[in-house]
This record gives structure tokens, sequence and C-alpha cells, in this order.
């Protein structure tokens, strides 16, 4: 079983496209919503709330793991997985899968995510060994705007307020958090049509695919845990996944 989560309805994004390529996988779903959002919480906070949130998901049968928050992917340190005994190619973050898949793209690329993410220098590191010139820009209260159902209204300001005074001069735009997908439209509205927009979750279910399949072949179930119960979750789940039977638990 795969087990995945998130601090709320952000990963919903990844577990989406691991659902396209992996259509026969049980998964289960935690998200975090009483710790929601995770993009402004310090890295010792990241590191307890990853540990919970991985032992949660063992709990309920779950083998191998993908975090689908870019803020925890600095505290994915090994020693925190020893601890829950996970075998090496059962883990998959954010991070390594979208780096490599851009590393030959052509593009003047600028990344967005939230402020946790951005101050990690996890994403710069990496591009920066590959010899990759990347823009980034760390976007405060997005992800909880989302999360909490804002108006469209208002999570285009909160976008617009980011990037005032900063040139644009870039074609690919990386949404470096998970819960960025749900607003796409936004994003091509206020950068316009001509710039190209990338999800990582589309990477990260790549990798998935490739490690975990074919132990991975079960009967699509799917499950969705959530530490705090939320209309605006329960609302997306049965938007983004419309084709089979859910259920969802309040942890």
């Amino acid at each position: 079983m795969i087990g995945i989560f998130d601090s709320g309805m952000g990963g919903l994004t990844v577990m989406r496209a691991i659902r396209d390529v992996l259509p026969d996988s049980d998964i289960i779903y935690f998200g975090d919503i009483k710790h929601a959002p995770y993009g402004s919480r310090s890295r010792s906070e990241l590191s307890v709330l990853t540990a919970q949130a991985v032992k949660r998901l063992q709990m309920n049968g779950a083998t191998k793991i993908v975090s689908a928050c870019n803020s925890l992917s600095a505290s994915l340190a090994v020693s925190v997985f020893d601890v829950f005994s996970l075998e090496p190619g059962h883990i998959i973050e954010m991070v390594g899968p979208t780096v490599s898949y851009l590393k030959d793209v052509d593009a003047h690329v600028m990344l967005v995510a939230t402020p946790a993410t951005i101050d990690s220098e996890l994403y710069q590191q990496a591009f920066q060994m590959l010899g990759k010139d990347v823009q980034y820009t760390g976007i405060s209260d997005l992800a909880g705007a989302i999360e909490f159902g804002a108006s469209r209204q208002k999570i285009k300001e909160i976008i617009e307020y980011s990037f005032e005074g900063k040139e644009r001069n870039f074609d690919l735009l990386v949404l470096a958090c998970t819960h960025y997908p749900l607003v796409t439209d936004i994003f091509q509205e206020v950068f316009g049509k001509e710039i190209r927009i990338f999800d990582p979750a589309f990477a990260v279910a790549e990798r998935a695919k490739k490690l975990f399949w074919p132990q991975e072949v079960g009967n699509g179930t799917t499950k969705f845990l959530i530490s705090e119960d939320s209309e605006f979750f329960r609302e997306r789940v049965a938007e983004m996944f419309p084709e089979s039977p859910f259920t969802i638990e309040v942890v």
C-alpha cells in the first residue's frame, strides 16, 4: 500500500497523478489539516510532524511513502526513516524528482514555493549542482488561503503581491508547493497564457511508477485520513476522485 501525506488538500494533486499512472494500487492519504499549512512552520516542527505522519500511515498498512509536501523535504533525514524501518526506494519526496525532470529543460525558470521551502535552499543547492540558473519566489500565506477556501480574488492578490517590483523575465513557472496546482488557472491569469506552468506532481508520479510498480498492484482502494474535519477537503476529494469509492476518516 502506498501512503501519501501533506498538510491538507495540496497533496491530492500528487495523489491524483499517482493514481493515474498506478490505477490498481491501494492508496492511503493523510491530510494533516490540524497543523496546516506546513510552509510557515520551523524545521524542528516539520521533523516532528513528518515522523508522526509516517507512523500513522504505517499503522494503517502503508509500506511505501510519498511526502507530497515540498516544505517537508528538508525534514526527510535518513535518521527519521531509519526509525520506521523503511527500505531504500520506498520513500519519495518532492525535490529530487522535480529537479531531475527539469535538469535538461531549455527555459528561463521561476520556481514559486512556500517560505519554508525557499528558506531550506534544497532546490537552490540541487539546481546549482547541475549548473542550472533558476529564479525563486516565496509566496507567504497562499497555501493556507487555498486550503481554507479563500476567494479567487484573494488568491490572485496574494500572488500579485509576491511579485510586486520583480521582473517577470521567465517563461516556465514551477509550482513547487502541492497546493498551488489547485489554482493553476489563477497563476495563468496573473502571468499570461504565454507562460508555461509545470506541476511537479507529474515528476513524482513517474518516480512512483518506476519504484513501486509492479509491487504495488492491488485492488485500487482509496482511503483518506484527516486530522481535522474540513468541508473544503471533502469537496475537493469528491471533485478529484469521482471514479471510485473512497472513505474519509477523521483521526
